[in-house]
């Protein structure tokens, strides 16, 4: 099915989103297929391989038309009740059909493929042209394969919007948790870890609160070492720049405390009907310490939200699922989840 063109741009859903397709070997294109089909997207643009669109909804056992967008601006006259892809240009290439790749395997041209949708996608939230992005998940090492300069999804966003300061946020409904540091090995995360790293990380965090209505968020800190360093008998981090980071965003007018010691500082800020929590967000020092506290929460209901860029940018908390790809198997709670936060955010 293709929708040709007869109206103006101007015509574009407002509430419209893009959804990049995530690597065609993972289950991205199949979440995207059951979320859409479930109708509990509303108007999304998925930033895709048509055939792999295709191949999800079958490997699903859906009944759903995927419709053959010849450019975004067609998601304002194309048919209701449909999945709407744009294909962008430059997405078949070296003679491969994306949908006959082997599921569940790393390769170089997925990797390409799923760059080059995330790529597209991201100029058409920077040109306005959708509310928000929400991105399905790649692999990374099919990344690495392509020889994607970036590591992930956040790297390739913050060089896409002109490598403006950016950091990772992991949510859902009780917890919010904002790293300075992500996608590096350990050792490299400690020697990247400094007084501006921490400063900057509690700005970001701060400023970006104002997009979910929180002026003033209350921000805690979870320090690097057991008992947040234990006044420096465990590691001097939480007192050479940890704190005094802490102390300078108060003094900006940022409502940030602690260090606290990591292991505690989650349970105090986690939200819930019983439990009021005594902390918005918590700013985590490593990718690991951050999100596992979110991720034991519930991995369906968990949201990526990258801090910082020019729009708002979403993603489910999981990633590619290469032992069950293709299955038809996969759950899309968490890419529902990272939809209805991408338009919370987008409505500000």
């Amino acid at each position: 099915m293709t929708a040709s063109p007869h109206k103006p741009p101007e015509t574009l859903p407002t509430s419209l989103l893009a959804l990049s397709m995530g690597d065609p070997c993972g289950i991205g294109p199949e979440i995207i297929a059951r979320a859409v089909a479930a109708g509990a997207t509303g108007p999304v643009l998925v930033v895709g391989d048509v055939a792999v669109l295709r191949r999800a909804v079958a490997q699903c056992g859906l009944r759903l038309p995927v419709a053959h967008l010849e450019r975004p601006a067609d998601a304002a006259l194309a048919p209701p009740d449909c999945l709407w892809v744009w294909q962008p240009p430059g997405l078949q290439c070296n003679g491969l059909d994306l949908a006959q790749l082997p599921m569940g395997r790393v390769h170089a041209e997925a990797g390409r493929a799923a760059a080059l949708c995330i790529s597209a996608a991201a100029q058409l939230a920077l040109g306005a042209e959708v509310a928000a992005l929400v991105t399905a998940p790649v692999h990374k090492e099919a990344l690495a394969a392509a020889n994607v300069p970036y590591p992930g999804h956040t790297e390739l966003l913050q060089a896409a919007a002109g490598g403006v300061p950016v950091r990772m946020m992991l949510a859902n409904d009780e917890l919010r948790v904002v790293l300075v540091t992500i996608h590096l090995a350990l050792r490299q995360a400690l020697e990247r870890l400094d007084f501006d790293a921490v400063l900057q990380t509690l700005r970001i965090a701060h400023h970006s609160a104002a997009a979910w209505g929180q002026a003033a968020p209350r921000i805690a800190v979870a320090g690097l070492n057991p008992h947040a360093g234990e006044g420096g008998l465990f590691g001097d981090e939480e007192i050479r720049f940890i704190a005094p980071a802490v102390a300078a965003a108060r003094a900006e007018g940022i409502n940030a405390s602690g260090p606290f010691a990591p292991d505690t500082v989650f349970m105090r800020a986690r939200d819930t009907p019983t439990h009021p929590g005594e902390f918005d967000i918590v700013v985590a020092m490593l990718h690991d310490h951050g999100l596992i506290p979110v991720k034991f929460l519930g991995v369906e209901q968990g949201v990526n939200v990258t801090l910082g860029l020019p729009f708002v940018r979403t993603s489910p908390d999981h990633g590619t699922a290469f032992d069950i790809a293709g299955t038809g198997r996969a759950d899309a709670s968490s890419l529902i989840a990272a939809v209805r936060m991408a338009r919370q955010l987008a409505a500000g």
